[in-house]
């Protein structure tokens, strides 16, 4: 499964620190979460931001969804980022699925 988290900084936070909270996130919180298979983050042209999760299931992602809002690494990295800008999709990957 896919996942797509795209967003927007803040109009006031630092590019840098965001990039360094970003990668505090992927070492010390996603990479810690069972089932996520890879994590990126990806920035575009005009200002938009992109997290692509790969997850071995929705359950798997579902169970983070749940630990996000009370873990404290998660929560810095939300300090940068625009909450009302952020939508998530989800995707299931043709690949994976027989026939």
């Amino acid at each position: 499964m896919i996942e797509i988290m795209s967003f927007r900084l803040r109009p006031d936070a630092d590019e840098n620190r965001f990039l360094e909270a970003d990668a505090r996130l992927q070492t010390e919180f996603a990479y810690r979460q069972p089932g996520l298979r890879r994590r990126t983050t990806a920035r575009g042209d005009a200002g938009g931001w992109a997290v692509i999760e790969l997850w071995r299931s929705h359950a798997d992602a579902d169970a983070c969804a749940a630990r996000w809002d009370h873990d404290p690494v998660a929560q810095k990295f939300m300090t940068f980022v625009d909450r009302t800008s952020v939508s998530t999709t989800r995707y299931d990957e043709l690949d994976s699925i027989p026939g």
